[in-house]
């Protein structure tokens, strides 16, 4: 998984995730983003996981929801916001980091933490919204990984 620094260790391990979804694309922790790197890159299951989805910390301790916004045009075209704590990392460079935020079906349950948005939720129906937002990973002190899915 590379070299963890204590400086850079949410950008060493976004940059890891990156890293191993690239590869799926052509620890005693039974949830972490080890496993999850690990489920995703292994093989050892007949599932085709493609995407291992995260939660970021701000250095407040406190989680990051990510907002963007789509262009609907059901009638007149209007914006319809999209928020998430949930994301997919597209690309890294340097620090830098390219996420993409991952809703369920109905998202428009966030709520105002993210076992609000993920409660009850199937893995199943976490999908991409193509609304990306760019990053400084050295803003976060903290990652928490969910179990590796399928999302492409």
């Amino acid at each position: 998984m590379g070299v963890v620094t204590h400086n850079d260790c949410v950008c060493d391990v976004v940059r890891a995730i990156a890293e191993a979804q690239e590869d799926v694309d052509n620890q005693n922790c039974d949830i972490s983003c080890h496993r999850s790197i690990k489920n995703l890159i292994s093989g050892e299951t007949s599932t085709n996981f493609d995407t291992v989805p995260f939660i970021l910390f701000t250095k407040k301790g406190e989680p990051f929801k990510g907002i963007g916004a789509e262009i609907v045009t059901h009638g007149n075209a209007r914006f319809d916001c999209v928020e998430s704590f949930i994301f997919r990392v597209n690309k890294v460079k340097d620090c830098c980091a390219t996420l993409e935020l991952l809703v369920f079906e109905d998202h428009k349950k966030t709520g105002d933490t993210p076992c609000d948005q993920i409660d009850d939720e199937s893995p199943e129906d976490l999908e991409r919204t193509g609304i990306c937002i760019t990053v400084d990973l050295n803003c976060f002190c903290a990652i928490s990984c969910l179990p590796a899915v399928s999302v492409l």
